[in-house]
């Protein structure tokens, strides 16, 4: 029980602290920017009503994999502050990151209780854009990122994502051997094979 609050309250502190990073760091607010704070405020309200899971991964290694997933992209953030990088597209860029938050929002309402920061299992989500790809929230944190860096990018900002994609992968992969247990998980995999991209992986 201590656990489950201890997440729970980690889950509340770290959206909360989000959502104020948000704030500071965004000078002008965008549709696609108030699509990502309504996101925070349901995942403040997912931390305080979601169920017990019937397993967790308390892994350090995914500890870590997590850590880094929630700091990377404040770190680009940041960085292109103190250093402003370079312009690629910044039109294709803002398309992509509209689009990656709409995947994302929409990801989170068909989750909804079931969201978590940590690998556990809370049920198995199979609807909307999880017939087509197995982790479609994912699929739009990669989107976000080659939108943001193509509206402004330099090497730093390419090994931070490269290293927040690795730990994505490893968060898919563990997620996975948790989601594994659920009696309907052998079927899903069969009917949706693919974990980001269609086609390929």
């Amino acid at each position: 029980m201590f656990r489950r609050r201890f997440a729970d309250l980690l889950l509340f502190c770290v959206t909360a602290i989000e959502l104020v990073i948000l704030f500071l760091l965004t000078p002008t607010f965008t549709i696609t920017d108030w699509i990502y704070v309504l996101q925070h405020f349901i995942v403040l309200g997912i931390a305080l009503t979601r169920p017990q899971p019937k397993l967790r991964d308390y892994s350090l290694a995914s500890s870590m994999a997590v850590v880094v997933a929630y700091a990377y992209p404040y770190a680009q953030v940041i960085y292109l502050r103190w250093s402003p990088g370079h312009v690629a597209s910044p039109a294709a860029g803002l398309v992509l990151v509209t689009l990656a938050a709409a995947l994302s929002l929409v990801s989170l309402l068909i989750m909804g209780r079931r969201f978590g920061i940590r690998p556990a299992l809370r049920g198995l989500v199979t609807r909307g854009p999880y017939r087509f790809v197995r982790h479609p929230m994912y699929l739009s944190y990669i989107l976000a990122d080659i939108g943001y860096n193509l509206q402004e990018w330099n090497f730093l900002t390419l090994l931070l994502v490269l290293v927040g994609w690795m730990s994505l992968v490893y968060r898919i992969h563990a997620e996975e051997r948790v989601l594994s247990q659920h009696a309907e998980w052998p079927a899903y995999v069969i009917l949706v094979r693919y974990r980001l991209f269609p086609g390929i992986w």
